[in-house]
């Protein structure tokens, strides 16, 4: 299935025999990067990241303030730089790396995405794994959501190195930032 694909362009052997090591790329290499990837497959790619927009962020939740699953945000960049990856992957060999940052400064070497959408994207995944980070050592708990409480923004916002009093410029950052890539995002996976 198009899922199994997917996944496996994440997967890099990190331990045991050499040989074996490249073996396994080598087969791998083979399934996720065997073939174009077909209009069907495009479509179910679309399905099921819809599909995790809808399910997997709690009920209720603010789509715009999750750092990993919300609009413009880890996820967004990451289905799209993996879309591109199984579209262009049998072709371009530099886009076939298991990073996310690196597949996205190759697609945007061969001309697959504009150095402005490269930008857009690449700038809002550091932003929300910074966040993500900050969230982290601020508060003391892993969540990925970007909180609306201002003690807790300035925290984050004081672990990002923003000034004193800047929690809510960094609210406003993290929103432009996404709100940006959302729209990057929308306009290469639902392409008119």
């Amino acid at each position: 299935d198009i899922w199994e694909t997917q996944a496996l362009l994440r997967a890099v052997a990190v331990a045991g025999d050499e040989a074996l090591c490249r073996d396994f790329e080598t087969m791998a290499d083979s399934v996720r990067y065997s073939r174009e990837l077909t209009e069907e497959g495009l479509r179910e790619i679309r399905r099921i990241k819809a599909r995790v927009e809808n399910e997997r962020l709690p009920y209720g939740a603010d789509p715009t303030r999750n750092v990993k699953l919300g609009r413009g945000t880890l996820s967004d960049v990451e289905w799209l730089v993996q879309s591109q990856q199984l579209k262009f992957g049998h072709t371009i060999t530099a886009v076939r790396s298991a990073s996310t940052l690196e597949a996205l400064n190759a697609l945007v070497e061969a001309g697959t995405l504009t150095a402005d959408d490269g930008i857009a994207l690449r700038e809002a995944w550091l932003c929300a794994s910074r966040i993500r980070s900050a969230i982290t050592l601020s508060t003391g708990k892993n969540s990925d959501v970007l909180p609306t409480d201002r003690r807790e923004l300035e925290g984050i916002a004081r672990v990002l190195a923003y000034p004193a009093g800047s929690g809510s410029e960094l609210e406003n950052d993290y929103l432009r930032i996404t709100r940006r890539a959302r729209q990057v995002f929308e306009s290469n996976f639902y392409p008119a």
